[in-house]
Parts: structure tokens; C-alpha cells; sequence
């Protein structure tokens, strides 16, 4: 079995889709794929379909979404299959589990390869870190289950994906300046500080790969506007660490180059209090 969470879901067994059309079973099936071998409680089953309101007959609506799910499975897995439906999508007391390995959906490879990834970061070898957070952010085809209805439950779970991604970008790119790609990396970080205007991280990286492309000036106006943007919009001044590093640049402070610092962290941490 194959699963993908990360952009629109895709089920397939034996090349053969097994993803319901109907809502509420692929609510179930993308909350069972996104903890394979564990058992999903019926309560946080329900919650997800119909928030903290279900009906009457919810316990019998939830298991006949369970039994469509194991047809679409059996149909897909064949006779020949050495284990039943009812062995992969199985009933255990109080909830339900999908018995596949971790290595079977998406998302748990994307964090396997993230934290290979963070591992690399912290030991200084930038290349590998940089590849490894590469191939885990090209699992992604799109928002995480993008074609799926959110429930209160999968709507947490999807909010904490996207986050995972963010840093993963924020670490990767972190890598590469490393590296020296400063110049390389302008554009993609124009885009993102444009997406997460209040971010800090992404800006305090683009003003990096500017100053360090020869372009200071255009790193503080980075910072300027930035500023402006904060204190009109939500009322604060930028972090002491953006300030220090905005003073950094004013006084062409040698840790803002390439190899300054300790090896183990990125050029923002350098301004750490």
C-alpha cells in the first residue's frame, strides 16, 4: 500500500486506488494513514466527522464507512492476498488501525528525511543537510490533503504539517547559505517573505543573501520595511535578535560572513541574546 497526505490523498494497492469519494470515509482513511499501527479512538473518530454533535446513529454510520473502506481495499488487494481486508483496516477495542508500515505513507518518510536532515545540520555537513531536506520537501505535491474536507481533528493535523514544512524550508535554506548559494536563494526568499509577511526568520535569510551578494542596501531596506509593517500591524517592534542583526549590518560586523560562527547553527542564532 501506497498513501500520499502530502498534497491530494492517493491510496493505492496493488496500482489500484482505494480513496472513497465520499467525504466522511476519506476523513477516516486520512486520519488512519497519518498514524499507521495505531489505534484511532472511535470518540476522535466521531469528533472529526461531526465535530462535538454527532447524531444518534453516528457509532452505526461510522462503522458502515468502515466496512466501504474495507470493500474498496479487498477489491484492491485481490483473493490471492495472504492477509484480508480485515487484517489491514482492523478493528481493535475502542478504535480502529490501518496495519502498514510507517514507510508506506508520505508524510513519514518526509519526517524520516527531516530529521536525517536537522541531524546532518547540527554536525556541520551542510550538503547532506541541504539533500536531505530537499528530497523530503519534494514528497509534496500541494497543501496537505488539499482534496479532503477538514474535520476538528485533521484541521490540527493539517495546521501542524504545514508548520513542519515551514521550518524544513527555513532549515534547508539555513544549508545552503551555509554553503555560500546566497545569490541563488534571492528569489525563492522574496517569494516566501511575501507569503509569511511577519516572519522572521525567512526575512532575517534574505537580508543575509542580499548583503552577502553585495547588495546591503537593499538588505536593510528589508529590515525597514519589515519594521514598519509590524509596528502598524500588530503593534511591536521586531526582536532584539533581528535588531542586532540589522545593527550587524550597519557595522559590516564580520560574523555575517559566509564561514562566521559556530558551525552548528545559522546566521540568525548568531545573534541570539
Amino acid at each position: 500500500m501506497e498513501i500520499q497526505v502530502l498534497g491530494p490523498l492517493s491510496a493505492e494497492v496493488n496500482g489500484g486506488s482505494i480513496v472513497p469519494t465520499a467525504g466522511k470515509p476519506r476523513q477516516i482513511l486520512s486520519l488512519l494513514a497519518l498514524y499507521p499501527g495505531r489505534v484511532m479512538p472511535v470518540p476522535t473518530l466521531m469528533e472529526e466527522l461531526w465535530g462535538t454533535e454527532p447524531p444518534a446513529s453516528a457509532l452505526t454510520t461510522l462503522q458502515t464507512y468502515i466496512l466501504q473502506l474495507r470493500r474498496r481495499l479487498g477489491t484492491a488487494m485481490g483473493p490471492g492476498a495472504p492477509a484480508g481486508a480485515k487484517d489491514i483496516l482492523a478493528t481493535r477495542h475502542g478504535g480502529y488501525l490501518l496495519q502498514i508500515d510507517r514507510s508506506c505513507v508520505d508524510v513519514h518518510t518526509y519526517e524520516e528525511l527531516a530529521r536525517q536532515g536537522q541531524a546532518a545540520f547540527v554536525e556541520g555537513d551542510d550538503e547532506v543537510s541541504a539533500e536531505r531536506f530537499r528530497t523530503a520537501l519534494d514528497l509534496w505535491t500541494g497543501p496537505p490533503l488539499v482534496d479532503v474536507r477538514l474535520g476538528p481533528v485533521l484541521e490540527i493535523e493539517v495546521m501542524r504539517l504545514q508548520e513542519s514544512r515551514l521550518v524544513t524550508v527555513e532549515r534547508r535554506i539555513d544549508a545552503d547559505l551555509r554553503l555560500g548559494r546566497h545569490g541563488q536563494l534571492i528569489a525563492e526568499l522574496t517569494e516566501l517573505t511575501a507569503r509569511h509577511p511577519h516572519h522572521e526568520g525567512l526575512h532575517s535569510q534574505v537580508m543575509v543573501a542580499m548583503y552577502r551578494s553585495g547588495r546591503q542596501a537593499t538588505a536593510l531596506e528589508v529590515y525597514r520595511r519589515l519594521r514598519l509593517r509590524l509596528i502598524d500591524e500588530l503593534g511591536v517592534e521586531p526582536s532584539p535578535q533581528l535588531q542586532r542583526m540589522h545593527q550587524a549590518m550597519l557595522a559590516v560586523d564580520p560574523q555575517l560572513e559566509l564561514l562566521a560562527g559556530p558551525r552548528h547553527g545559522s546566521t540568525f542564532d548568531l545573534f541570539a541574546a
